[in-house]
């Protein structure tokens, strides 16, 4: 394909995609008809499986992003086992369920759930509908129950941002445009709906950003922030996920198949949520004594 031929198709490309954003399937099926990319039947094939699809992914109901977000734990917890310590489970979604109510995003179907990961690596994870995930390295990253808040309240912020829903939204709907596009006059009816199984898998597109790509730096920004917001709301300290992002800053490994492989640097997101954590009251002091001994009680066997 030459450059000049690129260049349209990249064009037309972009009026698709900005078709979809703005106008909806019907104005999508229309245009790539116009273009001459695919035939009349060709396009309300496409058209008419989009449009099922845009329904299905643009308004989930609290129901459907709670069976989605189980089977998007379900699938990480068959590579991460959970940990078996009904004490340490407990208090953590104590904790979890009191940042959770101070999110803007109090409430899920059958509510948020939180479970500890029997694994040293550290990390955490999210899923919509609010199953929150926490590794037993990253237990032990945090040291404390304001940093661990830090964490939890980090992971409610991606909950509360539909990161999660919005990982299958960018992935399912670009990939089969840009294979509508590059097909080009030659796709097939047959190719049309290969083109349509894009939208598809929602669930390995989450793990797979959940696990393996990561959010992108602006939504790991955003969720900085919200918890940042959600610990002044509680009442803990919000310096808290500075310190939080200190430590892991430290154990910083950048060919580690961890929280480094899925996040941008700590050092990074600290320049970019320190002016949100300034702007924040602090907490009353006192109480921290109080909050380290119950965080050493409920991890006593497990860390």
């Amino acid at each position: 394909m030459t450059d000049r031929s690129l260049t349209a198709l990249a064009g037309i490309l972009a009026v698709l995609l900005a078709a979809l954003v703005f106008s909806g399937c019907a104005s999508l099926t229309q245009l790539a008809a116009d273009t001459g990319l695919v035939s009349e039947s060709q396009a309300d094939a496409l058209g008419a499986a989009g449009e099922s699809i845009g329904k299905a992914f643009e308004g989930l109901t609290p129901e459907q992003e709670y069976y989605l977000g189980r089977s998007v734990a379900a699938t990480i917890l068959s590579q991460y086992p959970a940990l078996d310590d009904d004490r340490a489970n407990a208090y953590l979604n104590d904790l979890g369920q009191s940042l959770a109510l101070a999110s803007d995003k109090p409430y899920t179907f059958k509510g948020y759930r939180f479970l500890l990961l029997d694994s040293d690596e550290i990390n955490a994870f999210a899923t919509p509908g609010g199953f929150i995930l926490i590794t037993r390295g990253m237990l032990a990253c945090t040291g404390s129950e304001d940093t661990l808040a830090a964490v939890l309240a980090h992971e409610i912020g991606h909950v509360q941002l539909d990161h999660g829903v919005k990982a299958i939204k960018a992935s399912r709907w670009t990939d089969a445009i840009t294979k509508t596009a590059v097909a080009g006059v030659a796709m097939s009816d047959a190719e049309v709906a290969e083109v349509t199984g894009a939208f598809g898998d929602s669930i390995g597109d989450i793990t797979q950003t959940l696990v393996v790509g990561g959010y992108s730096r602006r939504q790991e920004k955003q969720a900085d922030e919200a918890a940042a917001v959600i610990l002044s709301r509680v009442g803990y300290d919000p310096e808290a996920i500075v310190r939080m992002l200190e430590e892991m800053d430290r154990r910083w490994d950048p060919e580690a198949k961890d929280f480094a492989a899925t996040h941008p640097s700590p050092q990074d997101r600290i320049a970019e949520v320190r002016g949100t954590v300034e702007s924040l009251d602090a907490p009353v002091a006192g109480g921290e004594a109080l909050r380290d001994a119950r965080f050493r009680r409920a991890f006593a066997a497990v860390l």
